[in-house]
């Protein structure tokens, strides 16, 4: 075979070291987007445990599928009672509440939600049967929580934290006292240092909150607080620590959704800037331990 012109050779070899660097860079993406390592049979287990609930209305059946993925994530972090086998779940939507018990094995099971003192039992059809939980309405961030201390063995906070209007450690504390020592609790939230966050940022258009929208506003509905303030992960981490918890697991996950930012990635490492623990989801298991101290009002977070 008669040797290539000069410059097809020139072009050749730079289309090689072009394959070359995507190669690199395409395999660098992937070990800086790369989730936190979960067995994928524990996940599937859990799907088919939440697919069991029949969500009823047409709205909460959207809901259930849209988050599928956090909430079996969420219940894929939960851990086999090995207590008082007691749980609460705080901002009680009723479907991860029916798995605690009928899947994972929590022999009590409460939730709670946003409202004046009253206790309902509300009901949901989860596996062919009735599931009924009592829900406790109160304010989580000003009262005190109608539990003894030391009551429970796992308390769940998905998705309530970055709602608190006044005093999020308020919500910490209470849990830490009514969680028995060594109980466990779980929180998930958005992470305002996400890559969707901070591709809306540059680009500068959009706000960097995950969930910045307001709901429009019906008649007769009681008004709810959205999103008031989205933390970092190390912000998570630090307000955890300070209300005298000790962290077993703290880390961000991707949503499915935003991943078209993912190329966001090389960009923030070839810049000098930190690329890990920018997933969309963070997720906070801890436990309690009561010989840790408290700081009840951490500087990043309240002003004198």
């Amino acid at each position: 075979m008669p040797d290539l012109p000069l410059y097809l050779r020139w072009i050749r070899a730079a289309l090689r070291r072009l394959n070359i660097s995507l190669s690199r860079r395409r395999e660098r993406l992937q070990w800086l987007s790369r989730a936190s390592p979960e067995p994928p049979d524990a996940l599937a287990e859990i799907e088919g445990a939440l697919r069991k609930l029949q969500p009823g209305d047409a709205a909460a059946a959207s809901y259930f599928e849209k988050h599928l993925a956090r909430l079996k994530r969420t219940l894929s972090l939960v851990s086999r009672p090995s207590g008082s086998g007691r749980a609460l779940e705080l901002g009680c939507y009723l479907q991860m509440t029916p798995v605690l018990q009928m899947h994972l094995g929590y022999s009590e099971v409460r939730g709670a939600d946003y409202g004046a003192g009253v206790t309902l039992r509300k009901a949901v059809e989860y596996a062919n049967s009735r599931f009924e939980v009592n829900i406790d309405l109160f304010d989580a961030e000003r009262d005190t929580y109608p539990y003894p201390a030391n009551h429970f063995e796992l308390v769940l906070a998905c998705e309530v934290l970055e709602h608190m209007l006044f005093d999020p450690m308020h919500l910490l504390l209470e849990t830490r006292r009514v969680l028995e020592e060594g109980g466990r609790v779980l929180i998930s939230t958005p992470n305002i240092a996400s890559l969707t966050s901070v591709a809306r940022v540059l680009h500068g258009r959009d706000n960097p909150q995950i969930h910045s929208k307001y709901k429009i506003p019906e008649t007769g509905a009681s008004a709810a607080a959205q999103h008031m303030r989205e933390y970092t992960l190390t912000e998570l981490g630090e307000l955890v620590r300070c209300a005298g918890f000790e962290i077993e697991k703290l880390f961000t996950e991707p949503i499915a959704e935003y991943g078209f930012y993912q190329p966001l990635l090389i960009f923030l490492e070839e810049n000098g800037f930190n690329p890990g623990d920018r997933g969309e989801q963070s997720y906070c298991v801890a436990r309690k331990r009561s010989a840790l101290p408290v700081t009840r009002y951490p500087e990043f977070l309240y002003e004198r």
